[in-house]
């Protein structure tokens, strides 16, 4: 694998100033989208690579057999129905019921979604993004129901994981993993492409423990109308939709969101969200404290070696 070569990461140097006090402003990002040089060997082909590189996301399908498919819906499933016996630091609800919304530490809650984070076709092609070894910054289930699940504001992963986890570069990516068919109807995930070139450094400071409130409504840390239009003007909004099985591989920092849902059919995923093994994290940027381990990975990480084979014999 040809790597591009990274800058330097230097501690003490904040390259992503955000939560200002002043305003809010848009700075070029410094870092490369896609790390990697494509060549015959690359885990996926040139064009998902251009198009991740340019748009700042791909979407891939098929990637998985439909006994693996069915066998991560049913472990999805009975997740969702112990939910009140999970942990409840890993347990988010719906903002206005006690439905589960989210449930955290996914890979420590279900030995099959620990193997599908460690799998080829998940960290393997995360690696090739990022150019280096990943590890799991995040791990979590997502669940939208039917007719009454809440939307996602638009935001940039990685303006949340520098200010409050202190996530240096943006050598990340995210891989969501569809676990029900998403349409353009039940709150697929939306992102405005070509926005992972531009960081937007937000305005307001950091509440203490931020985290306990914008897990449910992001408030703090998200660009303005204004920016959001101006970028939308530019480039458009493109929305990401595929069969259950279907992975979209996200950059950190490309500005995504979703919908409510109000149509009966629900909407869930299983998110890993992978850094490099170079960028693990060090104390906030603008926040006075980090957010909990079950948010963000801290100490010294454990680089993931992708695993081969079908995950049903986990």
């Amino acid at each position: 694998m040809n790597v591009q070569s990274p800058n330097s990461i230097i501690a003490d140097k904040d390259c992503y100033p955000t939560r200002l006090t002043d305003g809010e402003s848009i700075i070029d990002r410094q870092d490369p989208v896609l790390w990697s040089d494509w060549s015959e060997n690359a885990p996926i082909s040139r064009e998902d690579a251009e198009h991740y590189k340019t748009k700042g996301y791909m979407i891939r399908r098929d990637i998985f057999d439909a006994d693996e498919v069915q066998a991560m819906i049913a472990a999805s499933n009975r997740l969702r129905q112990e939910g009140r016996k999970i942990r409840a630091e890993d347990l988010v609800t719906e903002p206005e019921s006690d439905a589960v919304r989210t449930i955290f530490r996914l890979d420590d809650h279900s030995s099959l979604f620990d193997r599908v984070a460690r799998d080829e076709r998940m960290a393997g092609v995360a690696s090739f993004l990022l150019g280096d070894d990943v590890y799991l910054h995040q791990s979590r289930l997502n669940y939208k129901p039917g007719f009454t699940g809440k939307e996602f504001y638009w935001h940039s992963d990685f303006e949340t994981w520098h200010a409050e986890d202190g996530m240096p570069r943006m050598r990340a990516v995210s891989a969501s993993l569809l676990l029900t068919d998403n349409s353009s109807l039940n709150g697929p995930l939306m992102l405005i492409p070509g926005s992972q070139n531009v960081f937007v450094c937000t305005q307001g400071e950091t509440p203490d423990e931020n985290h306990k409130s914008s897990l449910k409504r992001q408030e703090v840390g998200v660009p303005s109308p204004e920016t959001l239009e101006r970028l939308a003007a530019e480039s458009g909004i493109d929305h990401a939709k595929g069969p259950a099985g279907t992975v979209i591989f996200f950059d950190c920092n490309t500005l995504h969101g979703s919908n409510g849902n109000i149509t009966p059919d629900p909407r869930s995923n299983a998110f890993f969200v992978y850094n490099a093994l170079s960028n693990a994290v060090t104390e906030p940027y603008a926040a006075k404290s980090p957010r909990p381990a079950y948010l963000a990975e801290r100490g010294t990480p454990m680089p993931i070696r992708p695993q081969t084979g079908r995950i049903l014999t986990a």
